[in-house]
Order: C-alpha cells, then structure tokens, then sequence
C-alpha cells in the first residue's frame, strides 16, 4: 500500500503529527487539514486513497462533513472516523452514512496500521472492475480472464454483477438517482428497491422519498 494518499482531518496537531509520522514511516504519502474547510479544499482538488476524520471539529463536525461529501457524490473514497469520545451510536451512524470504519482515540499503533491497510484494499478490490468496465459486457478481459468469478452460484454471481454494475452507474452519475434511471431503465421506484435490496447506499439527497 506504499505510496497511497491519506488525508489526515483533525483539528488536534498533536494527533495530526502522530498519525502522519506513523503512516508516513509506513510509506504512505500523508495530507493535513485541520478543520473541515481545509478538508473541503483538499477534496476539491483531489481524491486521497483514504481519508482519516475527526468526528469531534470546532467548525464543522466530521459527520456533517461525511454527510455533504455523500450529498455532493464526493464519497469516492473510504473514510475512518476517529473519536476520543466515541459511541456505539456514533459508530452505527457514521457507519451508515457511508465510513467503513472506526477508531476510537487514542489510536492503538497496529489498530491504526491494521485499520488503515484494510480500508485501501477494500475499496481498492471493490472499485477494480470500474476499470475494466467494458470488459464486463463480454465478460472477459483481453487475456481472456474472467471480470467476474464464475465458480459461484448462478443467483450469487448474478447478484455480485448487478452490484458492479449499480455501482458503476452510480458513480458515473454522480450519484443522480434520476440519470441512473433513465441509464439502466428502470423506474426510479424500482431502481431505489433494487438499490435498498443490494445493500447501494445512495445520499439521502438522492433518494426518491416517496419509496421510504
């Protein structure tokens, strides 16, 4: 995982410079931000591996920041956020939201490594056939390697090839329930049901209320 980008959004230094000499002697390239309006211009300007967040910021707390990268279809990343005041709710909702992880401060060093390396290599292996998105129509690859795997039950891999292919239109559009529907076909009602059934998180901004 050497060489990924962290962003590292914490409005105490002292964590800020811990977190970063650790995960920089890993080999990992690692961004600051103090507060959620630096977090927002880094994200503007790039998309880090990993973001690493603060729930707890004087200006803007880092599950109001979560809930506007969902909103705004910025959520392209994973994200572990981090509390010395944590709670199972907290947890459960930023969960929800869309983070993949959490930790609570302070930060055990291999909870931290173990956190982290984990969390790049899912995201890694989940947004891989994006990548080879044409590969997937004839489903195999120019080496003649399968996109998908086939040694599944026909209702598993079916449902692992609509999972990827949702997912690919989601983040084509953006996130716009409305262009993913006229995309794929299907009614908004029906696209948001399929969505729900696959396990799709969608930004509420999105979501069709009439379905809920």
């Amino acid at each position: 995982m050497a060489g990924k980008n962290i962003l590292i959004v914490d409005d105490e230094v002292g964590i800020r410079e811990l977190l970063s000499e650790i995960l920089y002697d890993e080999g990992y390239s690692v961004h600051l931000a103090e507060n959620a309006a630096q977090a927002r211009q880094f994200r503007s300007r790039q998309q880090p591996d990993l973001v690493l967040l603060d729930i707890w910021m004087p200006d803007t707390d880092g599950v109001s920041l979560l809930k506007e990268w969902v909103a705004d279809g910025l959520l392209t990343m994973p994200v572990i956020m981090m509390s010395g005041h944590g709670t199972i709710e907290t947890a459960v909702e930023a969960t929800r939201i869309g983070a993949v992880d959490f930790l609570e401060k302070p930060v055990a060093l291999q909870k931290l490594l173990t956190t982290v390396a984990k969390a790049i290599k899912q995201d890694f292996q989940k947004r891989l056939p994006e990548s080879t998105a044409a590969a997937v129509e004839s489903g195999v690859t120019e080496g003649g390697a399968t996109t998908l795997p086939l040694d599944l039950p026909l209702r598993e891999a079916r449902e692992n090839f609509e999972r990827l292919y949702f997912e690919h239109h989601i983040r084509k559009e953006h996130g716009n329930i409305t262009h993913i529907a006229d995309k794929v076909g299907l009614e908004r009602t029906h696209l948001h049901r399929k969505l729900k059934q696959l396990g799709i998180r969608v930004g509420k901004k999105e979501a069709d209320p009439s379905t809920e």
